[in-house]
């Protein structure tokens, strides 16, 4: 099994509950297997002028292709009302294929590691949280060594907010007992 890394974005609507919903649908839906979720974190928008964001990591472990996986976290934004508007603009919720085991894939539409995965502290704060030895198959840093490398104002702006609440029920593993 791959051991994959999702970041979720959420800064319309109800936010927490939008990550909420999308870590449902990840712990749901078929082909991953839900492992460890970080806490949200609120954080400034980049890009033009929006309301904060919250953010969070879920590690996932799967047997999907890297292409196969984009396409259902694609699948879930859709689900959960995501609608493209403009380039690093306001959305309901993103999810962001940011690491897939060790591997370094670089194809139209895909590329992972996520290409700015080494430099965004609204990322790399729940990353660490969950997975600080998780590795970056390009710079072979960890994500705490990552973390680390960004200055400390970079770090203070991403804020710990609160657990992710869960709105279904943990799914159960195939001998009837809830997966981990």
């Amino acid at each position: 099994m791959i051991e994959a890394f999702v970041g979720l974005g959420s800064n319309l609507g109800d936010r927490l509950a939008n990550l909420g919903a999308a870590v449902d649908r990840l712990a749901w839906e078929p082909g991953f297997q839900l492992r460890k979720v970080s806490l949200a974190y609120e954080s400034e928008p980049i890009g033009p002028p929006q309301p904060h964001y919250l953010n969070a990591v879920a590690h996932v472990g799967t047997l999907l292709s890297p292409r196969a996986t984009l396409h259902r976290l694609r699948a879930i934004e859709e689900l959960l009302g995501r609608v493209r508007r403009e380039h690093w603009g306001s959305r309901e919720i993103d999810l962001d294929l940011l690491l897939f085991g060790d591997r370094i894939v670089k194809e139209t539409g895909l590329q992972v590691p996520h290409p700015l995965l080494g430099g965004r502290a609204f990322v790399l704060v729940p990353l660490a949280e969950i997975a600080p030895e998780a590795v970056h198959p390009e710079s072979n840093a960890t994500a705490a060594q990552l973390l680390d490398r960004l200055s400390p104002d970079e770090r203070a702006q991403v804020r710990p907010y609160r657990p992710i609440r869960r709105t279904l029920p943990e799914p159960e593993a195939e001998d009837g007992t809830a997966r981990e």
